[in-house]
């Protein structure tokens, strides 16, 4: 059964369009409440539900949460509104506060102009297809409001901050210091520009915070994860050991090391899974995605570590963490799963665990990732009609076997149709620019002729 609503991660859209107005949402709220009361009553359990609500920092999110709050609470679920949190921080409240569910407002590293939904359960992880079916089905009941003495009620909730930071700290170990470690941090106007900055001056960093001054528009604008020149070009402009970038939500983390290279989430996963490895800390494979690259999965093979890949989704990487036991995994783009400290990816969790391994080895970044030789990888991004799907024509198969047959030993090639634009993603990766070049051009051209 395909979704209507839901993509790769949770609903997202511009806003103002269907699905995300505020009429939608509205009735978004009212279903999910509706839907985790009938939950309550199947297992017996005579309560209101709670739900927690954290958002981002785009100003569409005030319209948004108050829709949220009002479909909920006619719904008969208790709500507790976090204000701006981080969505990795919301999967731990949520948990934490013993919570039927979570929601988080974002787009994450998107524009202002779009906007999402995304929901946790109550252990505080991504929904899985089955349950946002489920949600998607509840839609179709008109919005109805329960008797007014069992409405919900809507509260703030008190030191949600405090709770996360200290929930931060508690993931690396307890005598971990920075020792005054001068770290530059970007936090794109986002959900963690408070956040991010006081858990590294609390663990004794020297902290020189940008994109800490949100104003609802300015969300991903030229910083964060997104567009780390920002950053690169502020560590090598102070001389910092190094710098972090986060995306507008703070589940997605990329580093900068001294000279201003962007360290993405394929070296940090490579300087982590080493590590634990030596430690005793790893357990299982370590997974990617379609998208890690080639280099990553020959580097950690070499060393006797497995590698899985998932499809493109920190919530399909989850999943196959959990089906083959792991707790290390990733996406290139900087989600970074420890499952063994968080639930969910979390930049601010990630970052310390790839700082505490730095600190604890005394070594650069750069040291870190020597033995990480990654192959040169491009991408292009075929446009296509909504609703088409040219990547499953007959000649567009045939190239791509073609394709894959040019690389074989040698790389990588593939299709990804995204889950959240109206494109294609022709990607190919070899040790040969040359051939890269050669291979992607004949195969973009196969997808572009079926369009």
């Amino acid at each position: 059964m395909s979704r209507r609503y839901f993509g790769t991660d949770g609903i997202r859209g511009r806003v103002g369009e269907p699905p995300i107005s505020a009429d939608f949402v509205l009735r978004l709220g009212n279903a999910y409440g509706h839907a985790l009361a009938a939950a309550a009553r199947d297992r017996q359990e005579w309560r209101k539900p709670m739900v927690v609500i954290g958002k981002d920092t785009r100003i569409s999110n005030y319209m948004f949460e108050a829709a949220l709050e009002a479909g909920l609470v006619a719904a008969g679920v208790d709500v507790q509104l976090m204000g701006p949190m981080p969505t990795p921080a919301v999967a731990y409240l949520t948990r934490s506060l013993r919570a039927d569910g979570g929601i988080v407002i974002s787009a994450s590293h998107n524009p202002h102009h779009d906007n999402g939904i995304k929901f946790f359960s109550a252990q505080g992880e991504k929904l899985d297809d089955a349950t946002e079916l489920a949600i998607e089905a509840a839609l179709d009941a008109p919005f109805s409001t329960v008797p007014s003495e069992r409405l919900g009620k809507a509260v703030r909730t008190r030191d949600a901050v405090g709770r996360y930071v200290e929930a931060c700290k508690g993931s690396v170990p307890k005598g971990f210091q920075l020792g005054g470690l001068h770290i530059v941090v970007d936090c794109a106007h986002g959900a963690t520009y408070q956040l991010a900055p006081l858990v590294l001056r609390e663990l004794d960093a020297r902290v020189d915070a940008i994109g800490v001054e949100p104003n609802g528009l300015n969300i991903n604008e030229g910083v964060g994860s997104t567009h780390p020149e920002a950053l690169a070009a502020r560590v090598r402009a102070t001389g910092a050991a190094l710098g972090i970038a986060f995306d507008g939500d703070g589940d997605r983390v990329l580093f900068v090391d001294a000279d201003g290279q962007v360290r993405d989430g394929d070296d940090l996963l490579y300087v982590l899974a080493c590590d634990w490895q030596a430690s005793g800390r790893l357990r299982g494979p370590v997974v990617g995605t379609l998208m890690s690259n080639y280099g990553l999965e020959q580097a950690l093979t070499a060393r006797g570590i497995g590698f899985v890949r998932a499809r493109v989704g920190d919530r399909y990487v989850h999943q196959q963490l959990l089906a083959h036991g792991g707790v290390l995994g990733g996406e290139t783009s900087g989600h970074i799963l420890c499952l063994d400290r968080a639930s969910t990816g979390d930049g601010i969790i990630s970052a310390l665990q790839v700082l505490e391994v730095l600190q604890r080895r005394g070594i650069t970044l750069a040291e870190a990732v020597q033995g990480l030789r990654k192959l040169p990888q491009k991408t292009v991004n075929v446009k296509i009609a909504p609703g088409t799907r040219p990547a499953e024509a007959a000649s567009v198969q045939a190239a791509l076997a073609e394709a894959q047959r040019a690389v074989a030993g040698r790389g990588r090639a593939f299709l990804r149709p995204s889950g959240t634009e109206p494109v294609v993603r022709v990607t190919v990766e070899a040790d040969d620019p040359a051939l890269v070049d050669r291979t992607l051009q004949a195969l973009a051209e196969a997808v572009r002729a079926a369009v």
